[in-house]
Order: structure tokens, then sequence, then C-alpha cells
């Protein structure tokens, strides 16, 4: 590549739908390339440019390194020019990790356990005071400052506050010639018969020397006696006035000189909760516990424990002996293990479940005899507690996920670390109390400390904070501002990881290379969009190429240049429309140009739906940042709920409402957030979470298998004559059991690479060529298409094929609804992204048969989706609200708020400036709120 290139060309270009398009990209620019949903966006940017900059790195590795990692295939193109290193920033979660948090992935976290180990102070666990530390020669000083002319002991401290007799080491210790220890207070003789109560703590000094200071003898052999000291006392001697009770401790570790109270200098590693030098030991840096919880123990109690009211039981493979000490236990009661789980008292109920221990003597009611009932009955619950905590089998993984819930450590109450690392503080703060600061709050108090640190900490302290302050004004500037260092991310929302790794890109500065960004506005409020757009523009002008698919209007306005793919989707999209700067896109004949120019555009309704009078009352929720929030959710309406991203909306509906309904309903195990009361629940017949997660996480699961369709297609080609002849089954047609799929990859159609450090990467088989059936199966065939062609068909194509066969064609007909025209029906679920996911999950839902009192509530359904797909999608919801169902839909698109029969809008922030409803009513009642920063956005759209 010459450097003064000026274009990314690509020349020929046929990966997925591309119709083998030619496009020369401007390089050291900002370009969006925008388009239908489906039409080939990604297509160009990930799985040609991308794939190709990968493919040409691994090409530099070595032959030897290259074996490992297997051929990749290059992308359907002729070729491409002008390419740049390519770095992808996509859209997936970040790591599932329960240890990995926002500090951990933004590197933060180091640099903060870097400047705790170098400029903090330590303070006594017991006293709360300063803690010091010394040199040899500070100790020596200050002994001979302090006690002119005394005589003195000097002592080694070898053992505190531990249980034992220590008779071996008075033996050990009256070998090497020492005659003479402190114990527990009071000096006594070294004898070979001494020996402790074992059963208390023992504190033991022993004398080392004895000196009278100023003396020249005593003042001869001080620094090799001292030396002797510190080493038998790992750091720390004591000194004792003759005639005297106290005792003066020094160390060279840091120390509290009054009760002698120790912690090591501190190191990086204290503070890490992912070393054994800084986790805290009840749960290893988690900051979480898995607690046995009896709730979850009985699903119908109207059985028996015979009957199998009692669920752990199922889990318990030896529970043949359990079964008779709950027998016994019963016995005591009058009861037995056919009574009817509800008539067992709460008193026999405690004893089966934290166990019991007795022998009982109890006459048998009929027969007058007396019977000896020996029961040792530990419970269950520490029975289940042994399980999980030996995780030898998948048992334990399955007692684990019914039967617990995750609690905060109670040892170090989520802080992750133990108690000696979080005794270290800056400005009085711990190293756990800065990382749960907000960014926003972090960022002041680092100002903060910095005015207060001495000279010298200013010194040491002065290459961190510049690392520290730089990284975490990208993630500001990316508008991740009320996210803290401690937030785990598992519970980061695609947008949110993408932000991140697109700050710690920022922050790396590196420069020549091609950034390909996937929707980077996902989650982000209109407010937070303009900083967005900042940060790529800085990427950008630090001598940098981004492209970014993307269909949020202020981004395509904001760009040096625009690429629009379609005109439509799948089959009928790849084409490239119009290319050119943003300000001349009135000029261009497309949907989107028509969109952004106002010529179409998504219409509020004439008059807003009354709803069906009823509601859902949730009151006092307090769940992270939430302030006692009062929620009222008005039924039969499609209510969508607002605010700054950070404000508090996931919290109150994805954490709060949404488990209480769904334990209520479904007795599901996530617990809710804090809340006091809940009102109308019996107003709606289920609840529906229609989220982004996969709909399955291997290439075995596509939109057919998930919707139930391909049972029927299966069933379909099965009574087909020609299956009858040959004697097939539906299973024939399954690829997921043996007989009709190849067997060379198992009916996956492709065969997995594995890339070590890279992603896997996925190749067709090279017997069935990504057909996933052997040649026999493929030979039956309906209309003349075998089974592998109607999973290669797209919705659109299957919405004619099937129009016949209502079952099928009912189902393929809303996936069309809902604008996933361009997907085909066998498409594997890892290709598609969250909204398309999404979709199919809506489509499913829009598929069975209505009762007119559903709940479905929807977490930013428009992401991925361009103008016109919002526009179907918000049709196929109107449709189920119109039959009197209920919709919560979390979102920050105008185009949607504006549709909404009622807003709630959360903030009037993120973060701890958050949690709080500040504006509700309809959009016309909402854009009058002075409060509200989405009112300001939502009065332009109105």
């Amino acid at each position: 590549m010459k450097d003064n290139q000026e274009f990314i060309e690509v020349y020929g270009a046929r990966e997925h739908n591309l119709k083998n398009i030619s496009v020369k990209i401007p390089r050291n620019e900002l370009v969006v390339i925008t388009g239908l949903s489906g039409s080939g966006k990604s297509s160009l940017a990930f799985d040609t440019i991308f794939a190709e900059g990968q493919r040409r790195y691994i090409e530099t590795f070595s032959a030897y390194a290259r074996q490992f990692l297997g051929g990749l295939e290059r992308p359907d193109v002729d070729k491409i020019e002008g390419l740049s290193p390519v770095i992808a920033i996509e859209q997936k979660t970040t790591n599932k990790n329960p240890r990995s948090t926002v500090g951990t992935i933004t590197e933060l976290y180091d640099f903060l356990r870097l400047l705790f180990a170098r400029v903090s102070d330590a303070y006594s666990i017991s006293s709360g005071k300063r803690l010091v530390s010394y040199t040899e020669e500070q100790i020596l000083e200050t002994i001979k400052d302090n006690f002119k002319g005394k005589k003195v002991y000097l002592l080694a401290p070898v053992v505190r506050s531990r249980k034992g007799h220590y008779h071996e080491l008075f033996i050990h210790l009256s070998k090497k010639g020492y005659s003479q220890a402190r114990i527990d207070g009071v000096l006594q003789d070294i004898e070979y018969d001494l020996k402790l109560d074992r059963y208390k703590t023992h504190d033991i000094e022993v004398v080392i020397d004895r000196w009278i200071i100023g003396e020249n003898a005593s003042e001869a052999r001080m620094p090799k006696s001292l030396k002797t000291a510190l080493e038998m006392g790992e750091g720390i001697i004591a000194i004792q006035e003759m005639g005297q009770d106290e005792v003066h401790f020094f160390s060279k570790n840091l120390m509290d000189d009054s009760t002698g109270d120790s912690l090591a200098l501190p190191e990086p590693n204290t503070f890490s909760f992912n070393s054994p030098k800084g986790h805290c030991e009840t749960c290893k840096g988690l900051g979480t516990i898995k607690k046995v919880n009896t709730d979850y123990f009985v699903d119908n109690d109207k059985l028996s424990i015979n009957q199998g009211a009692l669920l752990p039981l199922e889990q318990i493979k030896s529970n043949k002996w359990i079964l008779s000490q709950i027998k016994s236990i019963l016995e005591v009661f009058d009861l037995g293990l056919t009574t009817p789980f509800k008539d067992i008292p709460k008193e026999a109920l405690e004893y089966i479940y934290y166990g019991y221990s007795s022998d009982v003597t109890k006459e048998l009611k009929h027969a007058g005899i007396s019977k000896k009932i020996k029961i040792n009955f530990e419970g269950l619950v520490k029975i289940l507690e042994e399980i999980v905590e030996e995780r030898e089998n998948y048992d334990a993984v399955l007692v684990e996920r019914h039967f617990t819930t995750e609690e905060t450590c109670p040892t170090c109450k989520g802080a992750r670390l133990r108690q000696e690392s979080l005794s270290f503080k800056i400005d009085g703060k711990n190293i756990a109390e800065v990382n749960a600061l907000s960014l926003l709050d972090f960022k002041d108090w680092l100002a903060d400390v910095k005015d207060k640190f001495s000279d010298k900490n200013k010194l040491i302290a002065h290459e961190i904070l510049k690392e520290i302050e730089t990284r975490l004004q990208f993630l500001l500037d990316v508008g991740l501002d009320y996210l803290s260092l401690s937030r785990s991310s598992r519970t980061l929302s695609g947008g949110e990881s993408q932000r991140i790794r697109l700050a710690t890109q920022i922050g790396s500065q590196l420069v020549n290379v091609l950034y390909i960004l996937d929707e980077p506005s996902i989650g982000l409020h209109q407010r937070d969009n303009e900083r967005l757009i900042n940060s790529l523009k800085h990427l950008r002008d630090i001598g940098n190429s981004v492209l970014v698919v993307e269909h949020d209007k202020d981004m395509i306005l904001e760009a040096d240049h625009v690429l629009d793919i379609g005109p439509k989707a799948g089959k009928f999209g790849g084409e490239i429309l119009w290319q050119g700067n943003p300000k001349d896109i009135a000029k261009a004949n497309t949907i989107t140009a028509d969109y952004i120019t106002g010529k179409r555009k998504i219409e509020i309704p004439a008059e807003r739906r009354a709803g069906n009078g009823k509601s859902i009352v949730l009151k006092g929720a307090t769940g992270n940042n939430l302030k006692n929030v009062n929620l009222t959710i008005p039924l039969g309406k499609l209510v969508v709920v607002s605010g700054i991203s950070g404000s508090g909306k996931s919290s109150l509906i994805n954490g709060t409402l949404y488990p209480i309904l769904n334990r209520h309903f479904y007795r599901a195990i996530q617990e809710p957030l804090p809340y006091k009361s809940i009102d109308g629940i019996d107003n709606i017949d289920k609840i529906v979470d229609v989220d982004q997660s996969p709909i399955g996480r291997t290439p075995r699961s596509n939109p057919a298998t998930y919707t139930g369709m391909f049972t029927d297609i299966r069933n379909l080609f099965a009574e087909l004559p020609e299956s009858k002849i040959r004697g097939y089954k539906a299973g024939r047609f399954s690829f997921n059991v043996k007989g009709g799929r190849c067997e060379t990859c198992q009916g996956g159609g492709l065969k997995v690479i594995e890339m070590n450090f890279l992603p896997d990467v996925y190749v067709h088989c090279e017997t069935c060529h990504g057909k996933r059936f052997n040649r026999e199966t493929l030979e039956v065939r309906y209309k003349g298409k075998s089974i592998s062609d109607v999973l290669d068909m797209t919705i659109n194509e299957a919405v004619e094929f099937f129009q016949p066969i209502p079952k099928i064609f009912n189902k393929v007909k809303t996936l069309k609804d809902v604008g996933l025209g361009y997907i085909t029906i066998g498409q594997q679920s890892t290709t598609l992204s969250g909204g398309e996911a999404q979709r199919v999950k809506l489509a499913t839902e829009l598929s069975k048969k209505q009762t007119g009192n559903t709940l479905y509530i929807l977490d930013e359904p428009t992401t991925g989706l361009h103008f016109e797909d919002v526009k179907i999608l918000m049709d196929a919801i109107k449709k189920l609200v119109d039959l009197g169902n209920s919709f919560i839909i979390i979102e920050h698109n105008m185009d949607v708020i504006k549709l909404a029969d009622h807003i709630i809008d959360v903030g009037p922030e993120g973060g701890k400036h958050g949690g709080q409803i500040i504006a509700e009513g309809t959009p016309e009642e909402v854009i009058k709120s002075k409060k509200s920063l989405t009112s300001k956005f939502l009065k332009k759209e109105m």
C-alpha cells in the first residue's frame, strides 16, 4: 500500500448478498455505511473489508504459527487495495466472566492499584490508627532516643493470637539457647516440659537480648541482636522496659506501635481481587456468594414428598438415606412421606431444611407401643451447600442453577477484597470505595486528592495519574460517565461494551488504522450522541480511517462521506445506491435520503389509546440508583420508558418490575431489586420479555427451529409419497440426529476452525458443501425443493412458497411482518444481530394465539433498524396493542417515543444524579416538562 493512497478500493465484492460491487472509500475520513436492515452493510464492512484485513494479518505469521490457526478463507471479492490494518469494534456484549469489570477491561483499575500501592496510607484494623513503618537504622535511633539509660528487653514476637500448646516451639527455642519468653504478657523461663493450654489463644515474644541503653557493651551488640530479632519476628520487634508492663512495637512493615497490629507493605497485587494476595477469602474476589434458598424447594405444596414435592431430592443421587431421615423427622410429628406438603408444620420443615439430631421415644398411635427414633440429619440446606462447594459434577451445576441465589458476600460486603487490602486509604477512601464511584465522581475525586498530596507523593503519582486521567476522559467523552469501575461487565449492554472498547482504542493512540464500528450509537440518548460523534472525529483526526455502520440521522449528517446500500434487504439488496457528501443527500433517490430530508416519515397517530382503565402499580423501588420510585403502568397501552443512558430505566423495568412478574407467573429464580409493594398483577395473564439475547448459542439453531416451524416442515417432507416409499420418518429430515444428516459435519453444514487466541472461524463442510444432509435425504423434494433448499429460502420467498399450508404460512408471515423478510429460514442464529434475534422472538409471540391480556417488555427494539424497518416493527407492535395487549418499551429512538400512548421519563441525569421519574403522560404532555432532557428532543420531532 502506498502511503499517499487516498482510497480503500474494493473490486467485485460478492460476499453474502453483495451484487459484485466495486466501491472507493475515502481514507482518513469518517465514513458512514447506511441502508435498510439486511441490505448488505455488514457484509461489506465486516464480512468483506474486515475479513480481508484479518486474513492479511494472519498471513504475516510464520508458517509454524499458521499451522495452529488453520486457513482463513478469503472473502468473496476480486481485490481490495489501500487497506490499512483493521480493527473491528463490534456490538457484542463483552465478557461474561464475573471477575471482569469496567475497571479491568479499561485497565483503569490496574493503574488505580498501582496508585494505592505507591501513595496510600495504612490504618490499623482494630484501632483505626494510622500505621507507620521503620528501617533498621530508624528503629535503632528511636530506641536509643526514647530509652536512654534504661534497662530493656529486646523481644521477637513469634506467636500472635493463635491457639496451641507450642511444646515443640519451646523445645526448639531451648536448643537454640533462648532462656526466657514473654508469654501472654508474663515473663517466663523456657523449659523443656513447658506446655500451654491448646484451646486458648496465646501471644509469645522471645527475649533475644537485654540492653542497657547508652552502655558501650550493649551498644556494640545492638545491630546484630536487632537483626536476629527482626528475622525471628518477621520484620517486627518489641521493646519492654524492665519492671514495666508496657510494650512498644516497631516494624519494618506497617504497624500500630500501641497494639502491634501489622500489615505488609502494599504492592499492586494487594489490591487485586483476582490474586490470593488481595481477594476476600470467603467469596474469592467475586463480591457475591451462592446461597441455598429454601423458597425454591417446593413448586406444588399439594403433593406429598413421595410424589416429588421436595424438588432438591430429584437432584441428589444418594437420597435413600436422606429420605429415611426425613421420614423419621415426620414420624415425630405423626406424619409420613405421603402427607401433603402443605400439612407439614413449620417446626418439622425447620428440622428437614436445617437439620436435627436427637433420640426420640415416640408412642405410635393406634398401636399402643413405643418406638425409639434416632435422628442425626444435617439438613437439606447443608447437603446442597456441600454439593455446590465441591463442584464435582453436573449435579452441582443444576443445584446451583435451581436452588441458589446470588447474595452479597457477608465478609467483604461486596468489596471483593480482604480486610487488610481495605485498610489502605487515600484521602479517607479505600480502593473499593473509589472503585464504586461513578466515573464522573471519580474524576472529581482525582482532582481533589491531587491537590492534597505531599510534594513527594505528587512526584510519585504524577505519571500514574496522567495515565488514569487520559483513559478516564475518553470514557467520559463516549457518554459513559454514569458507570462505575466496579460495574460487572456481565451487566453491560452491547452498546455500552462497544463504547468502552471504542474509548480503549482512542486511548491506545494508534494511527494509520482502519476502525470499523457497528452502530456505536445504540443505547445512547440523543444528548450523548454528540459526544460520541466527537470521539469518532477525534479518532479520525489523529490519523485513522473510521468506517461506521449506522442508521442514526445525526451520525449520517455529521459524516464526511456516506454510502447508502440497498434498495431492499436480502437478495433484493447488495447494491451501492448512492455515495457522497451528506450535504448532497437530498439529490439521492433512496429511502434513507427520503427519511433524512423528511419526504417520508413515521406519522404521529391522530389520537392516543385510552387503555383499559387498569394498571400495575409498583411502589418504593430503590435498586441501584432508583430513589424510592413509584411507577404506574397503564394497561392496554403502548408505554415507552425513556431517559438519559444510566438514568435507571433498566433498573426499574428489567431489574425490578420484570423479575417480580416473572416470579409471580413462572416461579423464576431471578431476585428483583428492592421494592416495597406491587398491585394490579392480576390485571394481566402473562408476561413476555422480548430481549436481545441470542436465540441459540450454536450454528445449529435458526429461526425455523426457534419458531417451531421446522417441525412442521419436517412433518410435511415425511408425508410426501417419496418419503413413504423409502420409509423416511420426520426424524430423517433433522440435522440433529443420525440418519438423514451429513455425518462429516454432523448436520452442522460448517466445520469449526479453532483459532486459539482469535475467535473461532466456521468454514463449509467439504462433503455436503453446507447443505447439512446426505445425498439420499436431499433426493426427496416438495415442489422441486429439497429440505436444504427450503432452509436456504428467504422469509419473503417462503411466504409465497408455503401459502397453501396455514401452519407454516402463519409463522413465516409474522417473521415478514416484523421486517425479517430478508433473512433465510435456516440462517444460523450465531449470525443474527441482537435486534434480529429480538424480532424473531417478537414474531414467535405474534404467531401464538392471543389472549389480549399479555404484557410485553422490549428493551431497545429499534437496535440495528433503519427508519423504514422501525416503521414496519411499530406496525407489528400496534397490531398487538390493538388486540388489548400492553407494551413497555425502553427506548431512545424519538420515532418510537412519539408513537407512545404514555411516556415515563426517568432522569434527570445518569448514575446517582438519576433514578427519579421526572415526567410522564402523553408525548403532548411530556414536551411541556422543563426538567426532562428527552422533552427537548421530542419537541423537535413533534
